[in-house]
């Protein structure tokens, strides 16, 4: 049974929260003294995750994508919790690709997760934020800030939430809403080390000034801090939380010491 809540206890929404960057996110709100919605479409990983987080946190099953879901959730979570002061848009989807056998299904399966679940579960929540003047942190990616191949589909729904974070702070900002946008370089997850090769691991480090992958507490400490008051003057913001990869384009493994 979830622990019982403090009126001026805060509340954060976590979508994608079953695995990765989400749980532990999560995880770091916990810790920080907030309750979490824990939410994902991944029913059995939820219920596992839940379970790992402890009374603090609820479980939602919904998919992000779905617009009578969405609000059915919200509801659900205002109904559990009275209140919401966070929102971390994190739930995405990674499908990789050529260009040419990208078709529109491929590009919808991205875009309808990554950001129409973005537009949905902001807009179900912007009159909870208003409320209690929170934070709106969107999870988008370095793929949103510089190409690549084999990401036409999932690099321009990050960019696409790159640009809605901007509306979102400059429209919402007058009620005390803050939005902001992370955007996480190579992170070392069980699934990025299951599929990169050691070549791949080699190219990244080459790239990045700190020579290696973050790690999923790292992405998480950055996010936690811009819902938190340490970042009440900050909004609007696309923050690259990657190593210094974005800043440096191709890595020069030649030059390296």
């Amino acid at each position: 049974m979830p622990a019982k809540q403090s009126k001026s206890q805060k509340v954060a929404l976590v979508t994608g929260a079953a695995r990765g960057i989400g749980l532990a996110t999560a995880r770091l709100f916990i810790e920080e003294g907030w309750l979490v919605a824990a939410l994902d479409r991944d029913a059995d990983a939820l219920q596992k995750a839940a379970a790992d987080l402890g009374q603090a946190a609820s479980a939602f099953v919904c998919d992000v994508s779905d617009p009578g879901a969405v609000d059915r959730t919200v509801a659900d979570v205002l109904s559990r919790f009275g209140r919401i002061d966070a929102l971390v848009n994190n739930a995405g989807v990674a499908d990789f690709g050529p260009i040419e056998q990208t078709d529109f299904a491929r590009w919808r399966r991205v875009m309808e997760t990554n950001l129409d679940g973005v537009f949905l579960m902001s807009q179900a929540v912007t009159p909870a934020l208003k409320d209690t003047k929170g934070a709106l942190v969107n999870i988008a990616s370095i793929s949103g800030l510089r190409a690549s191949t084999l990401r036409v589909a999932y690099g321009t729904s990050k960019a696409a939430v790159i640009q809605l974070t901007k509306q979102q702070a400059a429209e919402l900002g007058e009620y005390g809403i803050r939005a902001n946008c992370v955007c996480p370089g190579p992170v070392r997850t069980k699934l990025a080390m299951a599929v990169h090769t050691q070549d791949i691991i080699d190219a990244y480090h080459d790239a990045i000034p700190l020579n290696r992958y973050g790690t999923e507490r790292e992405i998480a400490e950055v996010i936690v801090f811009l819902c938190s008051e340490k970042a009440s003057y900050v909004t609007g913001q696309v923050i690259a939380s990657d190593g210094g990869f974005e800043s440096t384009g191709v890595g020069l493994p030649a030059l390296r010491k």
